[in-house]
């Protein structure tokens, strides 16, 4: 009953004409997502050190987004908006998921790959999943990459382990893969390339996610990739940075082997900031993973689509990981689900650099961040950052000054009024639609000094 309600509830959601399942000119959708990857982490995004050759050629080809947030400032919220267009706390991955918890990515969720399933998509996820906890990873008793809408995965909890080099934590498809050889994300692409090429009927249109894993630590970077910035105390890091740039570039010959780059999407993000003690750089904006400062939520963003978005474009508006879903829906024609809130909006004018119409305003709130800034909210060129009691507020002209060094809540007290309006409503109307029962007693919150590895 479970399932035919699901369904039901899906088949509501499709379009007067669903597409036919041999009908492969629809687009393809395929987001790339790298971990713990800083705004100023690529040549792409000023960085005069660490060579991004793919993201430069990806820029070239499509857009670069100067102002792409991601939805937290910690993986697992952030990845859990991509696929539902919910804010966190609305779709109930509200924090990250190490360790033991009860949180998870529910199948009352909506994700877009379940959606697309239902008109005909092929649907693969490679890479880090994150959306459970460690004691409910690859447990039938809880939802995993398949109850989310995709036929096909190879995924890892977290981290690759024991680090990037020879990763023995894969499961493929429910199995475990053992020990590999390689390091993570060109086993991931090659594992994407191989999907294509000899698993995915061509016939139909596909979606899929490439989750890597670095520069997440524990770090281990190839030397051909280390070698390029030998004698530099952050080579490694460096390294890294260029060893998941090859692999995108790995997953966009993938796409030219199979003659279907013309007609796919591809999006590329990170999950959130920095880390600067692995070596991460935020270029030079305020905070980095684990702030509700734009280090930690400002992202690069980078969407090609071949005949749809201008070649080698810039675009200003901002947008957020919480808008893919939105984004995909748009362009494959299916209507938002009318039952829920979605937060996010298609980015299809901001392909363009056009302004996008909100309804509900960017929204941050991240359970590990400092005390002074675990709660944010954008509206226009405005930003407002609170502490962890919602008590004391900065506010920011964003736009002018990204890197929020000029505080104006005491010296614009009716715009600082305003915004603290528009954010106690706006966390009111989160609060009451997600799953508090998850959050509100948690007792699961680091302790004071407390190694953070997530």
């Amino acid at each position: 009953m479970k399932t035919f309600l699901i369904t039901l509830s899906l088949f509501l959601y499709m379009p007067p004409a669903a597409f036919s399942a041999d009908d492969s000119s629809k687009p393809n959708i395929l987001v790339f997502v790298a971990d713990d990857m800083g705004w100023g982490d690529s040549a792409t995004y000023g960085n005069k050190l660490i060579q991004t050759p793919n993201m430069d050629k990806l820029a070239s080809q499509g857009v670069k987004f100067m102002q792409c947030y991601s939805a937290c400032g910690v993986c697992s919220p952030s990845r859990s908006a991509i696929l539902t267009g919910r804010t966190p706390y609305r779709n109930g991955v509200w924090r990250h998921l190490s360790g033991n918890h009860e949180a998870y990515l529910r199948t009352s969720e909506i994700t877009y790959p379940k959606l697309l399933k239902e008109v005909g998509y092929e649907t693969c996820h490679v890479g880090k999943w994150h959306l459970n906890s460690l004691q409910q990873f690859n447990k039938p008793e809880y939802p995993q990459p398949g109850e989310h809408g995709f036929d096909y995965w190879m995924y890892t909890h977290n981290n690759a382990s024991p680090s990037h080099k020879n990763p023995d934590n894969f499961v493929r498809n429910g199995i475990p893969v053992g020990e590999t050889q390689g390091y993570s994300a060109q086993l991931l692409a090659a594992e994407a390339a191989h999907w294509l090429a000899e698993v995915h009927d061509s016939s139909k249109p596909f979606a899929m996610s490439v989750w890597v894993h670095e520069p997440h630590s524990p770090i281990a970077t190839d030397s051909r990739f280390q070698s390029l910035y030998e004698g530099h105390k952050n080579s490694e890091y460096m390294g890294n940075i260029t060893q998941m740039d090859n692999a995108l570039g790995m997953v966009m010959d993938a796409l030219d082997a199979q003659g279907v780059s013309d007609n796919t999407l591809l999006f590329f993000t990170s999950d959130n900031g920095p880390v600067p003690s692995f070596g991460g750089v935020t270029g030079g904006l305020r905070g980095h993973k684990r702030s509700d400062h734009e280090g930690g939520i400002r992202v690069p963003g980078l969407a090609r689509w071949p005949g749809k978005i201008e070649a080698g474009s810039t675009s200003d508006v901002p947008v957020i990981g919480t808008d893919v879903f939105a984004t995909v829906l748009d362009i494959v024609s299916i209507p938002l689900p009318n039952d829920r809130t979605i937060d996010g909006v298609s980015m299809v004018p901001a392909f363009a650099g056009k302004s996008v119409e909100r309804k509900v305003p960017l929204f941050w709130r991240t359970h590990v961040s400092p005390a002074d800034n675990r709660v944010a909210l954008r509206m226009g060129d405005w930003k407002i950052v609170g502490n962890d009691t919602m008590s004391d507020f900065m506010l920011f002209e964003i736009q002018q000054d990204w890197k929020e060094e000029n505080d104006l809540a005491a010296t614009m007290p009716e715009k600082l009024k305003e915004m603290k309006s528009l954010l106690f409503k706006t966390w009111a109307d989160i609060e009451a639609e997600g799953p508090s029962e998850w959050w509100k007693n948690d007792r699961q919150k680091p302790s004071a000094g407390a190694k953070l590895n997530y």
